[in-house]
């Protein structure tokens, strides 16, 4: 018996075993990018100083991020612990942006009451991370 997800295999041929890559990759370049760029600009410090953190952990929270999208791609040529690894490494980053800095509003424009926006981004990505990470590379 061919369960849904084997059924989808046999219409979408070889486009069907790379899928996984978007999500990956879409995860990836966000946590890439945004922990380089927080080595940037005004730096690790003004990273810090900007959400109210200690320095190390404006760091930490740079390193983490990184990390976590490396990981993501990693995984996919190697173990599957590795995209797990890599997609938890998400989960704490995301859940203190949303509550140091977007709860309360969910559309993800700037308002006034939150200049960086609401939570709607953050939430996706914490989702998305959340698949890779019980789904591993069995996605």
């Amino acid at each position: 018996m061919v369960g849904r997800a084997e059924a989808g295999a046999d219409v979408l041929g070889p486009v069907y075993r790379h899928a996984h890559w978007a999500l990956r990759l879409a995860l990836a370049s966000v946590f890439i990018y945004q922990g380089v760029d927080k080595f940037m600009g005004a730096g690790i410090a003004g990273f810090a100083t900007a959400m109210e953190l200690p320095w190390i952990l404006g760091l930490l929270v740079a390193l983490t991020e990184i990390a976590a999208g490396v990981l993501v791609v990693a995984g996919a040529c190697t173990n599957p612990w590795i995209t797990r690894l890599g997609a938890l490494l998400v989960v704490p980053v995301m859940l203190g942006a949303i509550v140091m800095e977007h709860w309360g509003q969910w559309h993800f424009m700037a308002t006034a009451s939150h200049p960086l926006g609401g939570m709607q981004f953050q939430v996706t990505l914490l989702l998305v991370a959340l698949y890779l990470f019980v789904r591993g590379n069995d996605v």
